[in-house]
């Protein structure tokens, strides 16, 4: 549910409210509105504004709101009171008041305070979080907590809750849809990704060229997009380089015109991330495709592979081929130039053609070690290419897996878009 804001006023003061209302229109929108019945109607119907209407002030709506502030529900309330109303049917703002002393919620009373209030809320840049509760093995409930704790402080936080039955992507095109129709401010609303590499890759495709700012608070498995970025994978620290607002513009791309942040793999990649499946994962965490690769390594084929780049055309023998566009350094199939750089226009393509197991043995120990040293290791068994877009045939057709997802598709055409993604980054990594 987004930031929800509550309305109430005394019947003297109900114009002053639909005043309030008309004037931050563009404001009070961002937000889900509650009023009591009376005032919430007033509004809807002078100002278009969606407002969810609880009982009269005479019957108690005053403490439904207040029941909300309790749950946490509510980012503020505004009460618009007349000091000298001795109506015993007006509603008591004795409740409202001590529940937002004791929750931290703000409570305006007149009309400057609620100006005051609007305007500091309007001077701050929409977040729309979007949160997958399944993901990871930690407790969504606290990690939310602590989310909404570093940064309620510093924008307006929305959250949406992923959900089994409703594509995420089109969750983010939504939420991006909003922060355009809202954008009337030197700084644009941006877009939180948090969970598993899936539901990052999937909201950061949503966002490619749209020029809005993603910020990733990782809580999967590998968390490899977090890793290549150098975003830390600690929940808080997530959570603090997107509030202190340092964002850095990298590459993305398109495998078959589908986006691509990270890296498609044909061939061992694939048969990879097919084989570590969700029980494994639980069980193993990143172990889990350490291990599935040991077992694929005995028994991947090799396969023909026609690659057309740069007007050439390139034939070959290989056990994979794997097209990066950023990648960390356990993507070791990545590593033929031993650092994927993830800003510099450009894919970096490794092939991997060794002639037996054991000179495969030797490649992968290689493409390891120039992960680790940042490097690249001259084989003849790995042919390393970088290029801003090329086609990759192969026979028989190899699975084929784009940031972690798995596709069926041959042949296959990839594009790089420089300086498609803004993303949230810490200062050493600008």
């Amino acid at each position: 549910m987004p930031d929800c804001l509550a309305l109430i006023a005394h019947d003297t003061k109900k114009n002053d409210m639909v005043a309030l209302a008309t004037n931050y229109q563009h404001v009070l929108s961002r937000y889900h509105l509650i009023a009591t019945e009376n005032t919430g109607q007033l509004i809807a119907t002078v100002t278009g504004l969606s407002v969810e209407r609880l009982a009269p002030g005479s019957q108690g709506g005053e403490l439904q709101i207040a029941a909300r502030v309790v749950s946490g529900d509510v980012t503020g309330v505004i009460f618009l009171l007349d000091p000298v109303s001795v109506n015993p049917n007006e509603p008591d703002i004795r409740a409202l008041l001590r529940v937002c002393t004791l929750h931290n919620v703000l409570l305006a009373t007149n009309m400057i305070t609620a100006q005051l209030a609007i305007e500091a809320v309007a001077k701050r840049r929409d977040a729309y979080l979007i949160f997958n509760p399944v993901a990871g093995q930690g407790n969504p409930d606290r990690d939310l907590a602590l989310i909404r704790q570093i940064l309620v402080p510093q924008v307006n936080l929305h959250t949406i809750f992923t959900e089994a039955d409703v594509d995420v992507i089109a969750q983010a095109k939504g939420a991006i849809a909003t922060i355009q129709a809202n954008q009337t401010t030197a700084e644009p609303g941006f877009i939180i990704a948090s969970g598993g590499d899936g539901t990052v890759s999937a909201i950061a495709g949503a966002t490619m060229e749209t020029g809005i700012p993603l910020g990733v608070i990782p809580r999967g498995t590998a968390n490899a997009f977090a890793v290549a970025m150098g975003i830390p994978t600690d929940l808080q620290q997530a959570c603090e380089a997107i509030a202190a607002g340092h964002t850095r513009v990298v590459d993305a791309a398109y495998c078959n015109k589908i986006p691509m942040i990270l890296l498609a793999g044909m061939g061992f990649e694939a048969e990879v991330v097919e084989n570590a499946n969700r029980e494994l994962k639980n069980q193993l965490g990143a172990l889990a495709y350490l291990l599935s690769g040991a077992q694929q390594f005995f028994t991947q084929e090799s396969f023909q592979v026609q690659i057309e780049i740069d007007g050439q055309t390139i034939d070959d023998v290989a056990v994979a081929v794997t097209v990066a566009n950023a990648a960390p350094p356990t993507s070791v199939m990545a590593q033929g130039f031993g650092d994927v750089i993830p800003n510099d226009g450009l894919l970096e393509v490794t092939i991997a053609v060794p002639q037996t197991r054991l000179q495969g043995m030797n490649m992968m120990a290689s493409l390891f070690t120039s992960a680790l040293v940042k490097s690249q290791f001259e084989r003849e068994d790995i042919v390393c290419l970088r290029t801003k877009r090329l086609k990759v045939k192969t026979d028989p057709p190899q699975k084929l897996v784009v940031d972690g997802e798995l596709w069926d598709a041959n042949p296959i055409e990839f594009e790089c878009v420089p300086g498609g993604l803004t993303i949230f980054s810490p200062l050493m990594q600008q």
